[in-house]
C-alpha cells in the first residue's frame, strides 16, 4: 500500500539496450526526506536506473511514479518540475559563467520567453550559497576543476527546486573536504527540505554513513534493499564484488565499514609479522573508501 510520504515508486521495471536486459524487474520506493544509495559493481544497472527515473531512457516494461504521477507519460517540461538530476556526464556550456549556469536550473519556471523573475534569482542565490560556489560566481565554467564543476551542477539542481533529486556518483573528482561537504549538504536537504534523494555511490563506507537505506544491484537485479546493517554483509558483498572483504563497526556511529582484503604476498615470498605495508593498521588494511565525519548533531542513530 502506498504511504502518503512516498515520493518515488518503481514497479517491475525493465530496461533493455539492443535486446539486452539492463534492468530486470526492479522494485523500489523512496520517501520524502530519505536518502537511498544505489550500490553495486560496474555494469550493475545503477546509472541506467537513474536515467530511467529521469526519463532519459525508455522503459520496456513497468512504471515509475513521482508523487503518484507516472513520469513515463509526462512531457519533459512537467518532469523537470518533479525531478532534478546531477548526472555522471558533466557537459556544461563552457562559455557560460557559473551564475548563468545555475540560473539554467530555473528553466522549467521561466516559460517560453525565458524571463527571469525575482524569485528565480532568489532561488539561484540560495542554491549557490548551499553548494558553496559563491566565490566562483563570475568564473567561466571551462576554467573550473572537475570538483568545482560538480558543485556547480549540484547548485543548478538545487535551484530547480524539485521534490526528488537524482545524483550519479556525486563525489567523483572531489577532494576529501568537498566530498564531506557535499554529502553533509545532501543530508541537510533531505532532512530540512524533505527532498527525496536517490544517488549512485561506489563508496560503500560513505553510503553506510550518509544513506538511510542502500539498494544493492547486480546484473540488473535488485539483490537487497535495507539499512546498512542489512545490506552491507560479508556474504553479500563478497559475492557481488567477487572479492573478500572484512566488516567492522564505525567507532562512533556503529554502522558497517568495509575493508577490502589486505595485501597477499606472491607465491614463495617471505612474510613477517614485522613487515608493514602502506595503509595498514595493526594487522588489517585500512579502508580505501571514505570514512567521513558527521557533526555530532547530524550523526545517524544505530539502525540495529
Amino acid at each position: 500500500m502506498k504511504n502518503e510520504d512516498t515520493m518515488l515508486e518503481i514497479h517491475d521495471l525493465y530496461v533493455t539496450y539492443a535486446h539486452k536486459i539492463i534492468l530486470n524487474g526492479v522494485e523500489l520506493s523512496l520517501s520524502r526526506g530519505e536518502i537511498l544509495a544505489l550500490a553495486g559493481p560496474n555494469g550493475a544497472g545503477k546509472s541506467t536506473l537513474i536515467r530511467a527515473v529521469s526519463g532519459l531512457v525508455p522503459v520496456k516494461h513497468g512504471c515509475i511514479k513521482i508523487e503518484g504521477q507516472d513520469i513515463t507519460r509526462r512531457p519533459a517540461h512537467a518532469r523537470a518540475r518533479l525531478v532534478a538530476v546531477v548526472p555522471q556526464e558533466r557537459s556544461l556550456p563552457g562559455s557560460f559563467s557559473v551564475w548563468q549556469t545555475i540560473l539554467l536550473g530555473r528553466t522549467p519556471y521561466t516559460g517560453w520567453l525565458g524571463r527571469i523573475h525575482p524569485q528565480d534569482v532568489d532561488q539561484a542565490k540560495r542554491a549557490m550559497q548551499l553548494a558553496e560556489v559563491e566565490a566562483l560566481k563570475d568564473r567561466l565554467v571551462n576554467t573550473l576543476s572537475g570538483g568545482e564543476v560538480q558543485r556547480v551542477i549540484l547548485a543548478r539542481a538545487i535551484a530547480q527546486d524539485t521534490p526528488l533529486l537524482l545524483l550519479d556518483e556525486p563525489i567523483t573528482f572531489m577532494d576529501l573536504k568537498h566530498q564531506a561537504a557535499m554529502l553533509n549538504l545532501l543530508r541537510r536537504l533531505a532532512e530540512e527540505r524533505q527532498i527525496a534523494i536517490l544517488m549512485v555511490l561506489h563508496d560503500l563506507n560513505a553510503a553506510s554513513i550518509y544513506a538511510h537505506r542502500i539498494a544493492l544491484l547486480h546484473h540488473g537485479e535488485l539483490l537487497a534493499c535495507g539499512s546498512a546493517h542489512e545490506v552491507l554483509t560479508t556474504t553479500l558483498l563478497s559475492k557481488v564484488y567477487e572479492t573478500p572483504v572484512h566488516i567492522i563497526p564505525h567507532p562512533d556511529y556503529g554502522v558497517p565499514m568495509i575493508l577490502p582484503d589486505g595485501f597477499t604476498p606472491s607465491k614463495g615470498e617471505a612474510t613477517s609479522p614485522n613487515v608493514r605495508f602502506p595503509g595498514m593498521i595493526g594487522n588489517h588494511p585500512s579502508a580505501t573508501g571514505l570514512c567521513l565525519e558527521l557533526p555530532t548533531s547530524e550523526r545517524l542513530p544505530d539502525s540495529t
